[in-house]
């Protein structure tokens, strides 16, 4: 990215919240707007965080010239077609996990990504947290020797979550516990 301090806009303000305070204090990133369809919510975020721009509807915000990316999210069902819209309206697009919920979808969002120059990066978190980089850090320091099998797994209580979750096919729940697996050639 070429931006020095990309101005970025968080779309869904439930789980998406969280991400606020962490792009204030980055001292690459510019917290410019956040968009969340329920105005109360909206009102209620972007006083608490003091976030001034504020949108309601997503295809204003990808209007907007002064955002140079978008953080997405929203419901898994609308990651692609969110993500998809930013990458044509000219954004950089971070999105929680997953990427989308088809390979068609996938592959158009990397097609657009290798057509546009855009960068698109999905937002796993996990292999950021504290548990895992602790992991790292015993087996960088050579504390683990040397490892022949890894194995990972990831319990979340779905209390408070949107109920829609629970219905979810196991693929759209398990990205938690496979990318720590998966990342294990960072180990």
């Amino acid at each position: 990215m070429s931006i020095e301090r990309p101005k970025v806009a968080i779309i869904g303000l439930g789980f998406g919240a969280e991400f606020i305070p962490i792009y204030q204090r980055h001292p690459n990133a510019n917290m410019a707007a956040i968009c969340q369809r329920t105005q109360s919510t909206l009102d209620e975020i972007g006083d608490k965080y003091g976030v001034a721009k504020r949108y309601n509807d997503y295809d204003a915000l990808l209007a907007d010239p002064d955002i140079d990316a978008v953080h997405i999210n929203t419901a898994i069902p609308d990651h692609a077609a969110h993500t998809i819209a930013a990458l044509k309206a000219g954004k950089h697009v971070a999105c929680t996990v997953p990427m989308a919920t088809s390979v068609e979808d996938c592959r158009q969002i990397v097609e657009l990504c290798q057509e546009t120059g855009l960068k698109y990066m999905m937002m796993e978190t996990v292999v950021y947290s504290r548990e895992y980089l602790y992991v790292k850090e015993l087996y960088d320091k050579g504390e683990m020797g040397k490892l022949q099998f890894f194995r990972s797994s990831h319990v979340q209580d779905m209390g408070g979550w949107p109920t829609y979750w629970e219905g979810l096919p196991p693929m759209h729940n398990g990205t938690h516990a496979i990318s720590p697996t998966l990342s294990h050639n960072a180990l």
